[in-house]
């Protein structure tokens, strides 16, 4: 990731206000730029605008779940290398593995 004086832009993909809420001011504080998309579908289209330094996807996601948005975006040459985090309160492996899976 880019030095944080660069002003790294984190991307939050989450459909939950109270989530999003947290996470911006958390990251705000710490130096960093934010965009924010609330469903997979946004998330891809405004990846390739902003290209972030780092993607934190929620699992649940109306429409399209993060699981194919993140495979959606390491398909994509454009955005195959932009780093995704998963961000679940899932505690099941064979949620973990699928998190794996799609890159």
């Amino acid at each position: 990731m880019n030095n944080i004086e660069e002003k790294s832009t984190i991307m939050i993909v989450d459909d939950q206000p109270e989530n999003v809420k947290l996470l911006i001011a958390y990251l705000k504080k710490s130096g960093f730029r934010i965009s924010v998309a609330q469903s997979g579908e946004e998330a891809i289209k405004r990846v390739k605008r902003v290209m972030p330094d780092l993607v934190l996807l929620d699992v649940k996601l109306p429409g399209i779940d993060g699981f194919e948005t993140c495979r959606r975006l390491k398909q994509d040459e454009a955005t195959r290398d932009v780093p995704v985090i998963f961000v679940t309160i899932s505690m099941e492996v064979v949620d973990k593995l699928a998190g794996f899976q799609a890159g």
